[in-house]
């Protein structure tokens, strides 16, 4: 078999059983268009079975690449939104993309959006502003959201109330403190793991993911970033293969086995999005 751009896929083990969900890769990214199929059947191969890909509303040609590879590969989730980074951009026709690819079934979550006060590429306000519209819209649809959160943890607190009409949803990529995970925790989030939680520097949040309860956890590569520790030395660019590294760290840390961190996130990814688990049957459709 040849991909898109007439390359043999490698060989897939058709009896394997996918057990870990990749829940945060950017596989809509140029950095993907060489291979971007044969790194989903790389995934497949190391028992990654499921990938959530969010879509860069702002990107030209984001939305049309996840949306192929949702048709031509299974186990493809799809979110969309515009990132904190270009929320100067968002514009009305965002919104109701949004609302089109919610209506046709196609993206499961809004995202990814939030807040990120570390680069401020784009002013604070303009990223609160953005924020507030694509929350809002997502409550009105009924989708959970992924939020970005660097050094954001106070406006986060104050923009996700405790209770009311708040979608729930993930918190990816997590870098904030133990207390904020705990807090939107209680508040209906799931938090998710990246590489960086390999990194010799990042001792701080081992602790948090020490602290935080299993079955409130993901695990993701945010592909084509933050290649974990282990594959950093031959692989510049992160992808979902790779996630398995992260999700064995954090098994250590847990100290529980691999199986049951991989058993855990895919149960804790796919009772958040209703979705039916077809590594186990459990039945988890949407009402």
């Amino acid at each position: 078999m040849r991909d898109e751009n007439n390359q043999m896929e490698p060989t897939v083990d058709r009896n394997y059983k996918p057990n870990l969900v990749d829940s945060h890769a950017h596989l809509d990214m140029p950095d993907f268009n060489r291979d971007r199929f044969q790194v989903v059947d790389r995934a497949r191969s190391k028992s990654v079975g499921w990938i959530l890909c969010p879509l860069d509303l702002c990107s030209r040609d984001s939305l049309s690449n996840g949306l192929k590879l949702r048709q031509d590969r299974p186990g493809i989730f799809l979110a969309a939104g515009v990132h904190p980074h270009q929320a100067s951009q968002l514009h009305p026709g965002h919104l109701e993309t949004i609302r089109r690819l919610a209506a046709e079934k196609k993206i499961l979550a809004v995202g990814e959006i939030g807040l990120d006060f570390h680069y401020n590429f784009s002013p604070p306000e303009k990223q609160l502003e953005a924020f507030r519209a694509q929350l809002e819209l997502a409550a009105e649809l009924k989708l959970p959201v992924i939020i970005h959160s660097r050094l954001a943890e106070k406006k986060l607190l104050e923009i996700i109330p405790a209770s009311g009409s708040s979608p729930r949803g993930i918190l990816h990529c997590y870098t904030e403190s133990l207390a904020t995970a705990r807090t939107m925790i209680e508040r209906g989030f799931l938090i998710s793991f990246s590489g960086i939680l390999t990194y010799p520097r990042a001792g701080d949040l081992r602790e948090v993911a020490r602290n935080l309860p299993l079955d409130s956890l993901l695990v993701e590569t945010d592909s084509p970033y933050l290649t974990p520790e282990p594959e950093k030395r031959k692989n510049r660019r992160n992808e979902p293969a790779f996630v398995v590294s992260t999700a064995r760290l954090l098994a250590e840390l847990q100290r529980v086995p691999l199986e049951k961190v991989a058993e855990s996130t895919t149960a804790n990814f796919f009772n958040l999005f209703k979705l039916q688990n077809q590594a186990t049957g459990d039945k988890m459709e949407k009402a």
